[in-house]
């Protein structure tokens, strides 16, 4: 890595890195980095449900912050859910502890997409915009803002099976079935996504990231001809608005076809060392990772050269954030987190 002259703000850092400039330190954040390890955020959950912490925008903003004043992460990504859309879109839904995510009446039919709303953010979900706004108010320059949506294929999966499976079949069988539907109600959660995520770009977020959880399922043919037109359609509409990074997990055989959707940065898991990954999304392109978020449940020095071996690789190259391949585990000792952000800021890959 090639220092610049001074030292950066964490959100200096971070924006610079998603836009490909120089930095004077890798930056870095973990997600789900915003509560799970941490006893204080147990503390919070105990008062609060889950629905109502990020339907609240000052409750959002206080777990929001926490991994920021404890761990000293470059980026503060907001306590909220990619459920949250849902809200605006008329679709009743719950999230049921230990299961996740269940929908009162699954989309199945025309008739069921026909009745999803299509809604600006300032009318869906004020809460989520607001939390922004206060969140950057509270932050300043000592991280950027993250805000994040769900891609319209993950939605997509739990709105027609109407809860989390391992195999989503009923929402390939409507992908693969009835294409005419599936057109229809990619557009319509494309659109909806668009709107959601330009909104917390006016907000004042920094960068945003789409999650399309259950990618790893389909295969290169199928993302190209039935997903990726409309996770390329959000990306476009955002290019000159607000850095934009794709999430996918157990996507390896998908990397170059996830590239081609044109996000600023690709975020990749640890399946695939990073700079083999690098290598088949392209050099143009940043890239973040790549740490298995189950190393930290080993000793330090296991976590020290497991990071050590993903910013090596990274070879100090511009465009890169530390993170993990997926989200922190509850059990991790926040006490190592802490001492890994200050190897990646302290550590100088070439």
């Amino acid at each position: 890595m090639t220092a610049t002259s001074t030292t950066m703000t964490g959100r200096q850092r971070f924006l610079a890195a998603a836009n490909r400039q120089q930095v004077d330190a890798t930056p870095v954040w973990f997600m789900r980095q915003a509560g799970r390890c941490l006893p204080e955020y147990r503390a919070m959950r105990e008062k609060h449900a889950f629905l109502t912490m990020a339907r609240t925008p000052e409750l959002a903003v206080e777990a929001t912050l926490m991994p920021v004043d404890r761990f000293g992460v470059d980026g503060a990504v907001l306590f909220a859910d990619i459920m949250l859309p849902l809200d605006g879109m008329g679709i009743a839904y719950e999230i049921r502890p230990g299961i996740g995510p269940v929908i009162a009446h699954p989309i199945r039919t025309a008739e069921d997409i026909d009745r999803i709303r299509v809604v600006d953010p300032e009318e869906g979900t004020p809460y989520v915009l607001e939390a922004l706004r206060q969140l950057q108010a509270a932050l300043g320059d000592r991280a950027a803002t993250l805000g994040f949506a769900g891609a319209p294929f993950t939605l997509a999966c739990y709105l027609v099976d109407g809860r989390p499976s391992r195999e989503y079949p009923k929402t390939k069988a409507l992908m693969y079935g009835r294409p005419d539907l599936w057109d229809q109600l990619m557009t319509k959660l494309a659109e909806i996504t668009c709107r959601y995520l330009e909104g917390q770009a006016r907000a004042g977020t920094g960068v945003v990231q789409l999650f399309d959880s259950w990618l790893g399922l389909v295969d290169p043919v199928t993302y190209a001809e039935r997903i990726a037109p409309y996770t390329a359609r959000i990306f476009s509409r955002l290019r000159e608005i607000v850095p934009t990074i794709h999430f996918s997990t157990g996507t390896v055989q998908l990397l170059p076809e996830i590239a081609a959707t044109a996000p600023a940065m690709v975020s990749v898991d640890w399946r695939l060392p990073l700079d083999r990954a690098w290598d088949l999304i392209g050099s143009g392109m940043g890239i973040q990772g790549n740490l298995d978020p189950t190393l930290l449940m080993a000793p330090w020095e296991v976590i020290a050269g497991g990071a050590r071996d993903v910013l090596v690789r990274a070879g100090g190259r511009p465009g890169h954030i530390f993170n993990l391949g997926h989200g922190l585990l509850p059990e991790t000792d926040p006490d190592q987190l802490t001492r890994l952000v200050d190897l990646v800021h302290t550590t100088t890959a070439r």
